[in-house]
């Protein structure tokens, strides 16, 4: 039985469409049923409906600092959807420690640097500004603290001398666009399981290469 998941957007939903893609071979473990956007302007919602997806739109601004009336909107929509998962695809809104509890294990988030390094806004530019050689994308659970849930899943890039925000920030969604659709498809199948702070994953092994930046000569 596939396992049902709901995209929460707020933009163009780029990964919301590589989880769409990816989703959709008989094989897949989970099935995208729904799409939920906070904003009735984000592109995505085009996006999903020209995939077939359902979408739902619960405007949050009509909310203002009530984030806990929001939710209680947005849950009632998962409920009546049957939602067992979630994934964040660029979801422009914090949740209320209620409702991450809530979901906890079953919300997964991604986060454009190898947490926990550089959490927050920007992380592009706080890697450049660092100066670190390589830096990725980080698939993580939902927890009240922002970008600090038990990593599921990383990505790596090299970081060059003559990257941009824009040059680098390019190159880590590739690794975005393949690293999320394989944490959703460990956890549906259920080949997670969360030790404390510390999430493990069963029957995998390392790639079994080396990302060595910049390359030695």
């Amino acid at each position: 039985m596939k396992r049902r998941v709901a995209i929460l957007i707020s933009g163009r939903g780029s990964n919301m469409v590589a989880l769409i893609e990816a989703a959709r071979p008989a094989d897949f473990p989970a099935e995208i049923v729904l799409v939920i956007s906070n904003r009735a302007d984000a592109p995505g919602l085009e996006k999903a409906k020209a995939s077939g997806i359902p979408t739902v739109v619960i405007e949050s601004s009509s909310f203002g600092k009530d984030r806990a009336g929001f939710e209680a909107v947005l849950q009632s929509t998962l409920e009546q959807h049957g939602i067992e998962l979630i994934c964040l695809g660029g979801f422009m809104r914090l949740f209320t420690a209620e409702f991450a509890k809530r979901w906890y294990g079953r919300m997964l988030n991604i986060h454009p640097s190898l947490l926990p390094s550089f959490p927050g806004l920007d992380p592009h530019g706080q890697a450049l500004r660092a100066g670190v050689k390589i830096s990725g994308a980080t698939v993580h659970f939902v927890i009240p603290e922002t970008d600090a849930g038990p990593v599921v899943m990383q990505g790596a890039v090299p970081v060059s001398d003559h990257d941009t925000v824009e040059t680098l920030s390019e190159r880590i969604l590739e690794v975005e666009h393949r690293i999320y659709p394989d944490a959703l498809r460990l956890l549906a199948s259920g080949k997670i399981r969360l030790e404390g702070e510390i999430c493990k994953i069963e029957e995998t092994a390392g790639s079994g290469n080396f990302l060595i930046s910049p390359a030695a000569t």
